[in-house]
């Protein structure tokens, strides 16, 4: 078995203790494995443990990647900043967005998606801590956002997608993902598609899991040091 193998099986081994531990259904966390800057041998590696999803944040890498590794019938997800003019590529590649997180993307990734077979499902990533540096609509703006994109008839309105402030106490990190777990829970009432809420990292996916996280995103713990 190699590293990669041994990573991806313990992963999911926490993620099911986590949920017993937390109260939470069993096989309500998975587990994206996020291989920006990571070789095609490792992501192969991982799929050949039971990985499915993939999550990629620079555009010409990951597209380089899906091309190459397409026999292996992946899910990719988009997680990275969204460029108005990379968004046809994005349509074309993936089959999740993570990141949006304006009308006017939301409105071009529709558009662009017209000649696909199936809807690109998206979250709406929200920047809990009011950051200047990270992307997001506040958390007062996430609904006009997610009702705006429920009209669009090519995207599918999947849930919502944060990466908070680094918080070291648990009771910290808790506190700033129960805010978007909140907001998730008032939305779901008005979209019934939305069953997705993906928050929690390396440092803090055990709070994000005792916060309802849906999806936990996972890099050089699962790959090792990137490239």
């Amino acid at each position: 078995m190699t590293i990669v193998a041994e990573n991806i099986n313990h992963f999911t081994a926490r993620l099911r203790l986590l949920e017993q531990r937390y109260g939470r259904p069993a096989n309500s966390v998975n587990l994206l494995a996020v291989s920006k800057r990571q070789s095609i041998e490792k992501i192969t590696e991982a799929h050949n443990a039971g990985q499915k999803d993939f999550g990629e944040n620079y555009l010409q890498e990951a597209v380089e990647k899906i091309q190459k590794l397409q026999a292996l019938n992946l899910t990719w997800h988009f997680i990275g900043p969204i460029q108005a003019n990379k968004t046809r590529a994005i349509t074309e590649h993936f089959q999740w967005v993570h990141s949006v997180d304006r009308a006017k993307i939301a409105l071009r990734l529709s558009e662009q998606r017209k000649d696909n077979s199936s809807k690109l499902n998206v979250c709406v990533q929200v920047n809990l801590s009011n950051e200047a540096s990270k992307a997001g609509v506040t958390l007062e703006e996430a609904k006009a956002l997610c009702e705006y994109i429920s009209k669009l008839s090519n995207l599918s309105l999947r849930g919502l997608m944060a990466i908070p402030a680094p918080q070291s106490e648990p009771a910290a990190q808790r506190a700033s993902f129960q805010l978007l777990t909140t907001e998730f829970t008032k939305l779901q009432v008005l979209y019934a598609e939305m069953d997705t809420l993906s928050m929690g990292m390396s440092a803090d996916y055990e709070a994000a899991i005792a916060e309802g996280s849906s999806l936990i995103r996972i890099g050089t713990a699962i790959f090792g040091a990137r490239a």
